[in-house]
């Protein structure tokens, strides 16, 4: 036991630490395909790349919260 921590608590913790900061990387990453380079409203480029990235979009929400239920229900 560190620091007089309830193990616990402590696999608590890393449930919180670790589900908040996947889904920051996982915001941050679609932002930035999406808005920074403008994947998800530009219309000078083609159709496809905008339903691409909605498919992109759409699978990896799916995938994380698939990962936040796993790893909240054990």
């Amino acid at each position: 036991m560190s620091q007089g921590w309830d193990p616990d608590i402590t696999r608590y913790f890393r449930k919180i630490i670790s589900s908040v900061s996947v889904t920051l990387l996982w915001l941050l990453s679609i932002l930035t395909l999406g808005l920074y380079h403008g994947l998800a409203y530009r219309s000078d480029i083609s159709v496809l790349y905008i339903i691409l990235f909605y498919v992109f979009f759409t699978g990896t929400l799916a995938l994380l919260i698939r990962y936040l239920y796993r790893v909240w229900s054990k």
